[in-house]
């Protein structure tokens, strides 16, 4: 029996997140239990770097699992993709320590949440991302990404994935970056609350509409007594694209 370490990514679109849930909902943590059941698995849960919520995308989920496999880990992604849904693929597998947790080890993660402007719909593009208009003050946003880089409580933006667990984290790179289409905020972090990076982003539109309100912001930043009260910025921008350990 050895412990394996698989790097997925998913189209969030049609999954209620990643945490396996009921029965009747799907997550993306129950169809891969169910592929890695069709291959001899006997565990009970995988273990997983994070739970994104549902219609959240990944490039760079990390998973692991101990299995009985006796080929190797390359034939064991081709197995894995050949019993999992079009929406999940299993892009390396590799053998790891027995110690070894994709939550618990990970150094950092990074995500990155899709803006693009336009005025009206934009079909082959809003699965992946927030359809903004009109657009928004790149150099407010640029700005006021910079106050997130260091240790910071971030408990106006989000909740601790643990019942009472600590809201600081420690932001490593937050940056807004122009595209083609519009831009893209990137964030680099020890770790993230439930539902951070979604208020983060959702708050910096708001500024960037909004140059005025970039004071009430930095004033929430490492203020516990906050909230930001705002809407969520929509799921399907965002993607977890790596985790690293």
């Amino acid at each position: 029996m050895e412990t394996y370490k698989s790097i997925i990514a998913y189209d969030g679109t049609e999954f209620k997140g990643f945490q396996r849930q009921a029965e009747n909902l799907r997550t993306v943590q129950a169809e891969f239990e169910r592929g890695l059941r069709r291959i001899g698995w006997k565990e009970e849960s995988i273990q997983a770097a994070g739970r994104t919520d549902a219609g959240v995308h990944a490039k760079g989920q990390v998973v692991s699992y101990r299995l009985q496999w006796r080929s190797q880990a390359s034939d064991l992604t081709r197995a894995l993709n050949a019993n999992l849904p079009e929406d999940i693929a299993v892009r390396n597998t590799e053998k790891v320590d027995a110690d070894f947790h994709p939550r618990f080890s990970a150094r950092s993660r990074f995500y990155r949440y899709t803006i693009i402007f336009a005025e009206h719909r934009e079909p082959l593009q809003e699965r992946y991302a927030w359809r903004v208009w009109p657009a928004p003050d790149f150099e407010a946003l640029d700005e006021v990404a910079s106050w997130l880089v260091g240790e910071v409580d971030f408990r106006a933006f989000g909740s601790a994935p643990i019942e009472g667990g600590h809201t600081i984290r420690e932001v490593y790179r937050a940056d807004w970056i122009p595209t083609s289409y519009g831009m893209a905020f990137e964030i680099v972090a020890n770790a993230f609350l439930y539902r951070m990076v979604r208020r983060l982003v959702a708050a910096m539109i708001e500024i960037g509409h909004h140059p005025d309100r970039k004071q009430a912001f930095r004033e929430m930043i490492g203020d516990p007594s906050n909230r930001w009260e705002g809407t969520l910025a929509p799921p399907g921008g965002l993607c977890l694209e790596r985790v690293t350990y």
